[in-house]
């Protein structure tokens, strides 16, 4: 039997409590003691680059009800959905065709392909992208040497689709690689079983292979979503200052405009966004990821 000193802890306690300790301080400083630092923030008062230690509710007020925040917040969302949806449509028929189309021996070198975009800064892939989509770039002078138009367009780049495109390639890697987990994880007799009972190879995919690959799917879609909404450099270079986002205000008001109470509220604000839709991403397919009964 483990001994125990006089504060009631047996030697593998301490032991143990010894190991967790410097995770546990590494988490406090560098998660919670942020957090905490920015919900206090959040709901002092400020402005003029002065804060004061009195409790309001103001910038939350201001923050859900100002119309240019409410439009921001939309964009954001709706900016992080669209990539998210494109991101997983061209996801997963990568993924299903590694999973279940390249022999074992190769699935390593396309993986390794898969990967190639992360050897580039992340700057670099959204400036080829305004490259590709600009006014004077490689789609309008394509278009125009064969003349299929007589001047650039102006709608393909400046835009929300633009920054879907851009960021849909940034982050398709980071799903194509759980997809591809969840894919090689499903036993292939229960698709054969399948086919064997009658089934043609699109509803055995449909009843079988899609149902029991949804735990990758939704770990992409929070992979892909989550840092979408808060995407910085993206709005500032593809939609050209023009089409601001949740993380762009943050910036605003914490450095140009010195409100530091108001961007944490935003900032806030943008937490609570982010973690309602990943809830209900779960809550929608809890049959998948839930316990097998």
């Amino acid at each position: 039997m483990a001994q125990s000193n006089g504060s009631g802890l047996s030697r593998e306690a301490r032991s143990g409590l010894a190991l967790v300790s410097p995770t546990f301080i590494y988490a406090i400083l560098l998660l919670a003691a942020p957090l905490a630092t920015v919900l206090i923030f959040s709901v002092l008062t400020g402005g003029r680059g002065q804060v004061a230690w009195d409790f309001t509710w103001a910038n939350y007020v201001e923050v859900w009800t100002g119309p240019v925040y409410r439009a921001i917040m939309l964009r954001s969302l709706t900016v992080a959905l669209g990539v998210t949806l494109v991101t997983v449509l061209i996801a997963y028929p990568i993924a299903y065709f590694v999973s279940f189309h390249v022999e074992a021996s190769k699935k390593s070198l396309w993986l390794f392909l898969i990967t190639i975009p992360f050897w580039t800064s992340y700057l670099i892939r959204v400036f080829l992208w305004k490259v590709i989509l600009g006014y004077n770039g490689v789609i309008n002078s394509g278009l125009l040497s064969v003349g299929l138009i007589d001047e650039p367009l102006q709608w393909i780049n400046y835009n929300v689709g633009a920054l879907i495109v851009t960021l849909a390639h940034a982050y398709a890697p980071f799903a194509i690689l759980p997809i591809f987990v969840s894919l090689e994880k499903i036993d292939r007799s229960l698709l054969e079983a399948g086919q064997d009972l009658g089934e043609s190879k699109l509803r055995t995919f449909w009843r079988v292979t899609l149902p029991l690959s949804m735990p990758g799917v939704i770990a992409a879609v929070l992979i892909v979503f989550i840092p979408t909404i808060g995407d910085y450099v993206t709005p500032d270079l593809i939609g050209g200052g023009k089409l601001p986002m949740i993380a762009n205000m943050m910036e605003v008001q914490m450095l140009k405009v010195n409100n530091k109470p108001l961007g944490s509220a935003i900032a806030v604000s943008a937490m609570f966004i982010v973690a309602l839709v990943a809830v209900g991403f779960v809550l929608l397919n809890r049959r998948f990821l839930g316990p097998k009964k």
